[in-house]
């Protein structure tokens, strides 16, 4: 599924949805502020008023990770809660033998531990065990709210905080490639699936420890991130307008 019609700039202040490729260490708040920037800026070029546009996001992407996210505007916002809603599918490279506190790269390596014990016939059966409904600890560090803070900011004081589980549901996880320590797999989940907790999980399972090297968006619902704009693209196409 492709952008709303986008014709003109009144279009956008009025309400659409937009689907664009989020840069890699870009927080979502940053593609949102951007856009938002975007749009006013030349408004205010056209008319020579200044005018607030409703912009937001359905659904959060780390800083670490990159791909498709889909941003509403105006009127469009109050979809923003069905489209958080629908399926998601993520393509993601993880490396076992070594564990992080973050789960990715943002934190340095904290254990290693062997993989002479791991084959691939021994990866691709542990993926099952996690396919349907199952709870799930988010990460630590997560925009997760626990007791009205953000889960991340106790992390990075050195704060431990209790993290509930979450009952996830995870529609299929793929083998794609193996060429350890490297693995990458592709993930059909439900709202809420945290997928730094499942490479965790996984190298758990594997009894090799695992952690994010790379974690892409590629499809919300309908919605692919081959039909994406980059924020540049974005940009020059609102100038136009």
């Amino acid at each position: 599924m492709r952008h709303d019609e986008i014709h003109a700039l009144d279009d956008l202040v009025e309400g659409r949805v937009l689907v664009l490729n989020k840069p890699l260490f870009w927080t979502s708040f940053d593609l949102v502020k951007k856009t938002r920037a975007i749009i006013e800026k030349r408004f205010r070029e056209k008319t020579g008023e200044r005018k607030r546009v409703k912009v937001g996001h359905a659904g959060t992407l780390d800083p670490l990770a990159e791909g498709l996210m889909l941003l509403c505007t105006g009127k469009k916002t109050k979809i923003l809660e069905s489209l958080m809603g629908q399926e998601k599918e993520y393509l993601t490279v993880l490396e076992l033998g070594r564990t992080t506190p973050s789960f990715d790269l943002e934190t340095m390596f904290d254990q290693q531990f062997s993989l002479s014990h791991v084959g691939k016939q021994d990866i691709h059966a542990v993926m099952n065990r996690f396919i349907g409904e199952t709870d799930q600890i988010p990460p630590a560090y997560s925009a997760k709210s626990i007791g009205g803070r953000r889960a991340y900011h106790a992390a990075r004081k050195g704060e431990q905080l209790e993290m509930g589980p979450n009952r996830v549901h995870i529609h299929e996880i793929e083998v794609v490639r193996v060429d350890l320590p490297l693995v990458t797999i592709r993930v059909r989940c439900n709202k809420g699936t945290y997928i730094r907790s499942l490479a965790r999980d996984i190298g758990e399972a594997l009894e090799s420890g695992a952690h994010i090297v790379g974690l892409k968006r590629t499809r919300i619902g309908d919605y692919r991130l081959e039909d994406a704009w980059s924020i540049k693209t974005f940009e020059q196409r609102v100038q136009e307008m």
